[in-house]
């Protein structure tokens, strides 16, 4: 017999031809609507079943591995609402261009609108946040509709890794019965051999996927390419790195164009060009987050063009001040999106940033002298050496020493609100091979532990992840994970007691409400958590006793959470001092 029955052929042909098309693994919730899902994915030699028991934390698992290689993890869920908890990390996806496939069961046409149980409207759930859309028709076990089945299979994935790479939403109905039981006439015993087996039977007039994509990358032609290399053989100019969409741009390629044209690389710690070997030799500036306050740089001319690759950067600084030169602004998206929240850009150029810089790189004509260059690199060390002589343990050293002592390679997650912003402003460029990742999409805090464990499963590299305690709390189910998933991890947890963003907005001088309304204390203790979810928890207070603690965790088997008890006041003043002393000292060398 092919199948027991129509549910069970039409999920195992649609598992089958994503196997075929690359897909490794999968994110499941269980539930009683997916069972035909659930079990073609479990029953599949070639793809790892990682199981989860919330749906929101399942979403961010894939979201993490997908953001860690590029590649889909496709999602799978019952009807209802479990539905609906996968859409904060669809909207992460879409913001973040993050590939994504996300398989919903639902109930046949005929229960929807009618008060049926657990039925809610799937029909385009997310939105326009996916990239494509599409309601399977009822299983059936026809030779056409089986082909057809293939072909979308196949075309979900090539909308989730296209250009911009995002999430596909499947809907897939199913009337009872859902188990692999037997249903006599439901599947003809003629069907032909590749919409009934697939390659499992090792027939079929087809090898590999039933369908495949070929795509190229957009790029400019020569003409074009000459244009952008005349605006780029300039005295002064930078390029601006944020944050990388998956897989990435290549740092080498990159550097290359930095050497060509003599510019500095103002690099996001998120963008792949903050760390790794092309530091050694290329001008990596990582210190503009504090030195580019306009009382720093008041008599520095303006940069004549910029070149910018990747999202908007991190750093708010940064962004203000290329709004305020009069610097002719390259915006490359090989999308064609704009990415640009100041509006002060001049250029959108739709081209592949990698393969953009390794061709203008070898026209351009870099510029007379290094003074401009120099610039940036002495007011970098300003920065540099005035954050080293701060010794305390405050939250940015947490996040410096978490830099320094991260082993290479290694992956590195950090979370929104305060912890991204200080491995902006204190993570210095380095050589070695650091992963550094955040969802940066929508810039939210929930799913955050969830997403860097599904990053942490895709790479054999040790995994450290910096987070808040609100972010902690937010989502304390994605820990699960570490067993039912076996993922180890090392989870520097920065807990002030509610937060610490707010202190960077004037409400801060308003008490009434912040304390009630914004910093919201809430008193919790964590340390329970060691014994819920199986994993050491050590609380420290001092900077030595942080920097012995983590680098025994890093190199040690299993998880460790390392508690950092910090005053988010007292962080955030120490943050205004340092930055008043960069600024001072950078204003003096000119």
């Amino acid at each position: 017999m092919i199948a027991p029955n129509r549910n069970t052929l039409w999920a195992r042909v649609l598992v089958d031809e994503l196997a075929e098309a690359g897909v490794s693994a999968v994110c499941i919730a269980p539930g009683s609507r997916s069972t035909p899902l659930t079990a073609a994915f479990d029953r599949h030699d070639d793809i790892h079943v990682f199981s989860h028991l919330d749906e929101r934390s399942a979403a961010y698992f894939a979201l993490g591995r997908a953001r860690r290689t590029g590649d889909v993890t496709p999602l799978v869920c019952t009807s209802g609402t479990a539905a609906a908890n996968f859409h904060p990390a669809v909207v992460e996806a879409s913001q973040a261009r993050v590939p994504m496939l996300v398989l919903t069961a639902d109930r046949p046409p005929e229960l929807r609108d009618s008060g049926a149980n657990q039925t809610i409207d799937q029909e385009k759930l997310y939105g326009d946040s996916v990239r494509w859309y599409k309601d399977l028709p009822e299983p059936e076990a026809t030779d056409r509709k089986l082909r057809g089945l293939r072909t979308t299979a196949h075309r979900a994935l090539a909308q989730a890794t296209g250009t911009p790479s995002g999430p596909v939403h499947l809907n897939v109905p199913f009337r009872k019965p859902l188990e692999p039981v037997p249903v006599d006439g439901d599947v003809p015993a003629d069907l032909p051999p590749l919409a009934a087996h697939g390659r499992e039977g090792g027939s079929g007039d087809r090898d590999g996927a039933y369908v495949r994509t070929t795509r190229g990358v957009p790029q400019l032609d020569d003409r074009e390419l000459q244009q952008i290399a005349e605006l780029l053989s300039a005295e002064r100019g930078l390029v601006v790195a944020g944050p990388a969409d998956p897989p990435g741009v290549d740092p080498e390629a990159v550097a290359v164009l930095a050497h060509g044209t003599g510019f500095p690389i103002l690099a996001d710690p998120l963008s792949g060009l903050r760390f790794g070997g092309h530091v050694r030799t290329t001008p990596v500036v990582g210190g503009y987050d504090d030195f580019l306050a306009a009382e720093a740089v008041a008599d520095w001319p303006d940069p004549e063009v910029v070149l910018r690759i990747g999202a908007s950067p991190t750093s708010k600084p940064l962004r203000k001040y290329l709004a305020r030169t009069g610097a002719r602004q390259l915006v490359v998206d090989p999308a064609a999106e704009w990415r640009e929240a100041e509006f002060a850009a001049s250029d959108l150029v739709v081209a592949d940033p990698s393969r953009l810089a390794a061709h203008v790189a070898r026209l351009v004509a870099g510029p007379d002298s290094s003074t401009w260059r120099d610039w940036w690199l002495a007011a970098d060390r300003e920065h540099w050496e005035t954050v080293d002589r701060a010794d305390e343990l405050f939250e940015g050293k947490v996040l410096e020493d978490v830099a320094d002592l991260a082993p290479d390679p290694s992956t590195l997650f950090v979370s929104n609100s305060m912890p991204v912003r200080d491995l902006d402003r204190f993570a210095r460029p380095s050589d070695k091979n650091v992963t550094a990742l955040g969802n940066r999409g929508a810039s939210g805090i929930d799913g955050i532990v969830s997403t860097a464990l599904g990053a942490g499963s895709a790479t054999t590299d040790p995994l450290t992840l910096v987070l808040g305690d609100l972010a902690y709390y937010h989502d304390m189910n994605g820990l699960l994970a570490l067993g039912r998933c076996e993922v180890d991890a090392t989870v520097v947890l920065v807990n002030n007691d509610g937060g610490g963003i707010f202190h960077m907005l004037p409400i801060e001088e308003f008490d009434p409400p912040f304390t009630s309304q914004f910093k919201t204390p809430h008193g919790l203790d964590f340390e329970a958590t060691g014994d819920l979810y199986d994993l050491d928890f050590e609380r420290v207070e001092a900077r030595e006793e942080f920097r012995e603690a983590y680098a025994e965790s890093v190199a040690s088997a299993g998880t460790q959470v390392i508690e950092v008890r910090t005053d988010a006041e007292e962080s955030h003043r120490t943050r205004e001092a340092l930055h008043e002393q960069v600024v001072e000292r950078v204003a003096d060398l000119h």
